[in-house]
């Protein structure tokens, strides 16, 4: 199983780490082990590391009980050890997309209520309201300022604060991540139809922010040391559009979970690169690629002809040795290119 590099990280994407990896392929080899310590001694591991790593194993399909009473358990092969992963893992996924249906419920009923409560009731929920774009601007500028351990972000189209092109105005994500905070930001598919976006991206990405691209995502949303969430307003045109800044409240706490279910469903991208071969443009190209456009609309976006694209595309999978685009964004997570 183990040619290194890839696959171990392959392995580790689905949920085993490298302690795990090393005693499920002694488990696979040709010697049998009598008791924990002779494979501690074995793997190089001490006896409790080999005995998380066992319990691991077993939560995860990789090993089954032995049948002759033995102290150790029996590898399962890894080609259905692999599929028990994939299995695990596309249940966590039907359940959180779940579980990210009813959350985005319940913001909607909670903001449905808002509209038909008084002033006074909405600020006893610890709601407040801040109208105009200008003002909206100033108390986001100011919750960024004042975030010392994270932020997080869901950014998509039509823009609170933008420019005549329609690109979102300039926002320092990430100033916190130079204060030692943690920047995250979802960016809705659509945010990339702007020329020169997934490249701005992917400037931040090289600045410690942490982006992933989601489909169709619930809201907009800006939360700050998951204190403090401030709900944009949908339409960017209207100069006297409101956004509600919520504290320590019931609507708080269903925005929270909102944002981390959103955030474990998108797919990552941008990061530093550790193959000189990999260049800004390609890094560009493979972030309109994760996304989902395709080879027309990528053209249109990068400003080539889309022979151009299609070569391109044709170079990376080859370094990648990619057989299917999809497999090539896999390689290129795994290698650090996206990720």
């Amino acid at each position: 199983m183990a040619s290194g590099g890839h696959d171990d990280a392959q392995w580790q994407a689905l949920g085993l780490e490298e302690n795990d990896l090393r005693v499920y392929e002694a488990l696979l080899g040709a010697t049998e082990f009598g008791s924990r310590a002779a494979l501690a001694r074995a793997t190089g591991l001490p006896a409790r590391r080999v005995a998380d790593a066992l319990g691991h194993l077993a939560e995860r399909g990789c090993t089954l009980p032995s049948p002759h009473g033995s102290a150790l358990p029996r590898a399962v092969p890894p080609a259905t050890a692999l599929r028990n992963l994939i299995h695990r893992h596309q249940a966590q996924l039907l359940r959180r997309s779940a579980e990210l249906e009813d959350l985005t419920g319940a913001v909607d009923r909670l903001a449905a209520g808002l509209l038909t409560a008084t002033p006074a009731d909405v600020r006893a929920m610890g709601i407040e309201t801040v109208r105009g774009g200008r003002a909206i601007a100033e108390r986001v500028a100011a919750m960024l300022a004042s975030a010392t351990t994270e932020v997080a972000l869901l950014d998509r189209p039509p823009y609170a604060s933008s420019r005549p092109d329609g690109m979102p105005a300039p926002l320092d994500v990430a100033a916190p991540v130079r204060r030692g905070a943690r920047v995250r930001v979802v960016v809705d598919r659509e945010g990339l139809t702007f020329a020169g976006r997934a490249r701005g991206l992917n400037d931040l990405a090289a600045q410690g922010v942490q982006i992933r691209v989601g489909k169709d995502l619930p809201t907009k949303l800006f939360t700050v040391d998951r204190r403090v969430t401030l709900l944009p307003p949908t339409d960017a045109a209207d100069p006297t559009a409101s956004a509600l800044v919520v504290g320590d409240s019931l609507l708080s706490h269903a925005l929270v979970p909102l944002f981390d279910a959103v955030w474990e469903k998108a797919v990552p991208i941008g990061a530093d690169s550790t193959d000189d071969a990999i260049t800004d443009e390609d890094r560009e190209l493979l972030t309109l690629l994760s996304s989902g456009l395709k080879d027309e609309a990528i053209a249109r976006r990068l400003d080539v002809h889309v022979h151009t694209v299609r070569r391109r595309i044709t170079r990376l999978m080859t370094m990648l040795n990619a057989q299917t685009r999809f497999q090539a964004g896999v390689r290129a997570t795994l290698r650090g290119w996206l990720t």
